[in-house]
């Protein structure tokens, strides 16, 4: 669960609706073949799809859930002060840090036990960059992302040769590899008020939009267990006026900015990875997340895995920009899902080199602004969404090892 804080001040023009639940905002839910839902053909090793919609501000969650291992997740996310949000859960970049993170150490811990190396206490330090420039009423906003900056901390009698060969092997094959090296253009359906219609300025799905996602929702009722914990919050940010990253300041029509996201992870003795997640620009509060793979894939299944993280964190970093697109240019955008599908490789650890294909969602808008703004508000989402921005910039990390 996430403790309750009091948000922004402007944030109480919308309920805090993640804050009026039981306070349960992370849970597993039954199988995929429980709950009877539908994925789509495995293409390289991890297939996952991700049912979300928007709640109320920024407040948004979804249902992710992993062909490769048939674990299905809830998982929810809010904005701090900075987008005037109740600050009730990560926000969407946290997500994608966490996922990226947690996946570098999944590998890095297979690919060891593989070639018998001993690293003895491994912690790893990540710092993700992103930019926003330009105007949103002129449409020139546009999102970016930086090279990851990843430092490798190893406590390990190892050959230091060894032990680099082993870390950039682990980095270049990891899942996320895949999405990082190579440029994707990612691939959008929409439907607006329950009708299908051509999209403008994204590259088009060559199918039809699957099934509205509103009937996931009803099904997420936790699977039995205790599953307090997964997310915690560590420190709440103080709203500020008037300071670069403070309140209300990523909802300017006109922005230069760079953002950064930092976290550490390390490996508990249970094998649980504990992964405390900062927002330093803009100002946000520090999250305690844990990332465990399931059952028969490395792990025990008690707290979501690598990949889940980062299939979230994609789909709500878009479904915030389509939000705070409509809130500048002052349009009506009462609710907004998507469905999106994430196809990745296993990694080395799973005998494959890292692979990936675009991003695919369909996006589903209800607004009395007509077709022709839902299209400019995918078009700008998909512009100004840093996470888009990574898939379709080829990023090599920069990688840094202490051996002691």
């Amino acid at each position: 669960m996430v403790t309750e804080h009091s948000g922004s001040p402007a944030s109480k023009g919308h309920p805090n609706l993640l804050s009026s639940t039981d306070g349960l905002l992370f849970f597993p839910l039954e199988s995929v073949e429980a709950l009877g839902l539908s994925l789509p053909d495995d293409r390289y090793g991890h297939c996952i799809r991700v049912w979300a919609r928007s709640l109320a501000g920024m407040q948004k969650e979804a249902v992710v859930a992993s062909k490769r291992s048939g674990t299905v997740w809830r998982l929810a996310s809010d904005e701090g002060p900075y987008l005037d949000g109740h600050d009730a859960a990560p926000c969407p970049l946290a997500f994608m840090t966490v996922g990226m993170v947690s996946c570098y150490m999944n590998e890095l811990l297979a690919l060891a036990a593989r070639r018998g190396i001993d690293l003895g206490d491994v912690r790893l330090v990540q710092d993700n960059r992103y930019t926003m420039e330009g105007s949103a009423l002129r449409g020139t906003m546009t999102g970016g992302a930086l090279p990851v900056e990843l430092e490798v901390c190893v406590e390990s009698a190892a050959d230091a040769g060894a032990v680099r060969d082993l870390v950039m092997t682990a980095v270049a094959n990891a899942p996320v590899a895949g999405l990082l090296r190579d440029v994707h253009t990612s691939l959008f359906a929409l439907m607006v008020g329950g009708i299908a219609v051509d999209v403008d300025r994204v590259a088009s799905l060559s199918r039809f939009p699957e099934l509205d996602p509103g009937f996931v929702f009803p099904l997420r009722r936790p699977a039995s267990g205790h599953w307090d914990g997964l997310v915690t919050r560590l420190e709440a940010v103080e709203p500020i006026v008037g300071v670069v990253g403070g309140t209300g300041t990523s909802l300017q029509a006109e922005q230069r900015r760079q953002l950064h996201v930092q976290a550490h992870c390390r490996r508990r003795s249970d094998g649980v990875k504990e992964i405390d997640q900062h927002l330093y620009r803009p100002l946000g509060s520090t999250f305690r997340f844990l990332s465990d793979e399931a059952v028969g894939f490395g792990g025990g299944g008690s707290a979501p895995d690598a990949v889940s993280y980062i299939a979230a964190g994609l789909a709500f970093c878009f479904m915030t920009q389509q939000g705070r697109y409509a809130s500048i240019v002052k349009k009506d955008l009462s609710a907004y899902r998507v469905i999106q599908d994430l196809h990745l490789s296993a990694g080395v650890s799973g005998g494959a080199p890292a692979v990936a294909d675009p991003v695919e969602t369909h996006v589903y808008v209800e607004t009395d602004a007509g077709e022709s703004f839902a299209r400019q508000s995918l078009d700008m989402a998909e512009q100004t969404c840093f996470l888009h921005a990574l898939c379709r910039t080829s990023l090599e990390p920069v990688v840094t090892i202490t051996q002691v």
